[in-house]
């Protein structure tokens, strides 16, 4: 039996649920990422205008957020499971052996894009040329690749806790860092664009973004193709309900709009940023785009902490990655540990990021993605949902003891056919198949189920029932006790030493931004990126030293807590 305390197979006990700010740290770290420089610059080379960008990303981030905090978040927190332990519990061993290894490969692939990301940003620092082909040109890159992805892998391994820590030191700085390196490049966009020497309305940052940022250049693309796509980006983790896996920590379903974090910070103002530093990094050394790693346009704009921003950027998304995966894989037998299973799909996702084409592709791949598992996460919405309300019974196929859920199988399969079939003609662009391929996942699985034994009604259901009622009951006097001792909490954190560390910290983040502001003003120079260098260290330092002051107590409070209430009986 796995030895992990991460509870892949039960629903979590009440004392590993996490504070809000672990779930504002992880949305905002994991989203605030490499995805960010990859994508923001393909934008770029999308050919679409400004304003397409602007109110897309603004629509499209929105839904997102209302999926995470209507949909995900509220049957994470009511079940406890990961994803793959709740599909198992509707459809089967049979059926989470397939999706699993689906799920897992997906996921995998993904984080290897990260990975690569992030190695393609040490790569500057040994001098490889940019890969952005598909495969390697420089061997040197791979042994890259193989380093980070053990850091990675090695992160990944430690656990929810561990990686919501490291997101939460550093997702401020990774927030500062995509607007400080789009202040760095705005001069040199500015120079380019005609007719305009400085930018002191939304009208000349407007102008200057459609001339020489975000140029209309394609009839085919357009605004609701942007607002679209920024809704599948994550489909797999909301829509899809893979970010069950996390949310199950969260105490209220409420934490799921810090997918808002995310959205907003991420995907609309990093993805923003990103186009402007990569579209300013090609006008600096005269080339396209499309022949830019992310590495490349972090190091044009931010130097040496465009280096670090890079390498930060791909670790905070691969490592829930990889975690998802782990997770994924550890599902397919209960005698595999999430450990072990880590490990190996890390090892795995480390030799896909050795190709250079996992983040070359990342537009197409994340909506596929996104698709291949939005069937999935219909029948969990129905079955969860729907079913109580039109007369179905839950879970019925595991009480009639089936291995395998072939309503949510043939629901599945021929989803992904129709999805096919709608793309490969033209009927629809990949982007726009969400809303029909959702609808007609629900309609057709609750069909099914109801003709395979889902009206029927089974007496092992009202035991599940009452199981589940004590369960919540406990939860919630433990949460009732939390909040109790939370003001108590406080205090204990407030050290003289760590308010002090934090303090320095926020005054560091601030310095970063000040020293953006008058690289805007007067030119970007070596003696600017050395001092946001020297800013960005005593912020690491300090925020650091003080997330571990502060979390010592907090640890010691609970245990002192309990000493007394043994004594006391």
């Amino acid at each position: 039996m796995s030895t992990s305390d991460e509870f892949e197979t039960k629903p979590i006990s009440p004392g590993k649920l996490q504070p809000a700010r672990a779930f504002a740290g992880s949305y905002a770290g994991e989203h605030v990422a490499g995805t960010e420089f990859v994508i923001g610059a393909l934008f770029v080379s999308w050919g679409v205008g400004a304003g397409d960008i602007l109110i897309g990303l603004l629509l499209g981030n929105l839904m997102a957020v209302l999926t995470w905090g209507l949909l995900t978040a509220p049957i994470a927190t009511d079940t406890r499971l990961t994803l793959y332990a709740y599909l198992e519990k509707i459809a089967g061993k049979g059926t989470i052996k397939i999706y699993s290894v689906v799920n897992g490969i997906l996921f995998s692939v993904l984080a290897g894009a990260m990975i690569t990301v992030s190695a393609s940003a040490v790569r500057i620092l040994l001098d490889i040329p940019p890969q952005v082909e598909w495969f390697p040109s420089d061997f040197r890159f791979v042994l890259v690749a193989l380093f980070v992805g053990a850091v990675v892998v090695f992160m990944a391994v430690k656990g929810f806790e561990k990686l919501a820590a490291f997101a939460e030191v550093c997702a401020p700085w990774m927030i500062l860092m995509f607007i400080v390196g789009a202040l760095f490049m705005l001069p040199a966009l500015i120079a380019s664009t005609p007719g305009i020497s400085s930018i002191s309305s939304f009208s000349d940052f407007f102008t200057m973004a459609n001339e020489s940022i975000w140029v209309k250049t394609s009839s085919e693309v357009g605004l609701w193709h942007v607002a679209a796509f920024a809704w599948v980006a994550n489909l797999a983790m909301h829509g899809g309900m893979g970010d069950m896996t996390l949310l199950r920590f969260a105490r209220y379903p409420k934490y799921g709009f810090f997918s808002a974090l995310g959205m907003f910070i991420g995907h609309y103002l990093a993805w923003i940023c990103a186009g402007i530093m990569g579209a300013g990094a090609a006008i600096i050394i005269h080339t396209s785009i499309t022949n830019l790693d992310p590495g490349a346009v972090a190091y044009q704009a931010l130097g040496t902490c465009g280096i670090i921003a890079v390498i930060i950027a791909g670790w905070t998304t691969s490592n829930p990655t990889i975690y998802r995966a782990g997770l994924a894989f550890s599902s397919l037998n209960p005698k595999w540990s999430r450990e072990k299973s880590t490990v190996v799909v890390g090892i795995v996702t480390t030799i896909i990021a050795c190709f250079p084409f996992v983040f070359s592709q990342l537009l197409g791949f994340v909506g596929i993605m996104g698709l291949m598992m939005a069937p999935i996460g219909a029948v969990i919405v129905a079955e969860h949902w729907l079913f109580d309300k039109i007369g179905l019974t839950r879970y019925w196929s595991k009480y009639k003891g089936n291995t395998t859920n072939y309503a949510a199988v043939i629901t599945w399969i021929s989803a992904l056919l129709l999805s096919y079939i709608l793309e490969s003609t033209g009927s629809l662009h990949l982007f726009f198949l969400l809303i029909p391929i959702w609808i007609y996942s629900t309609v057709i699985y609750c069909i099914l189920a109801a003709l395979l034994g889902a009206k029927e009604r089974y007496p092992e259901s009202e035991i599940e029932e009452q199981d589940e009622l004590k369960r919540k009951t406990l939860e919630k006097t433990y949460l009732q006790e939390i909040q109790a001792k939370s003001a108590f909490e406080e205090k204990v954190k407030s050290a003289l030493a760590v308010k002090i560390a934090s303090i320095v910290a926020v005054m560091s983040l601030f310095s970063c931004l000040v020293i953006g502001v008058y690289a805007y003003a007067e030119g970007s120079s070596p003696t600017l990126h050395n001092a946001l260098f020297v800013v960005t260290m005593l912020y690491f330092v300090c925020a650091t030293y003080a997330y571990i002051a502060r979390s010592k107590p907090a640890d010691a409070v609970v245990d002192d807590s309990n000493n007394v209430n043994t004594a006391k009986q």
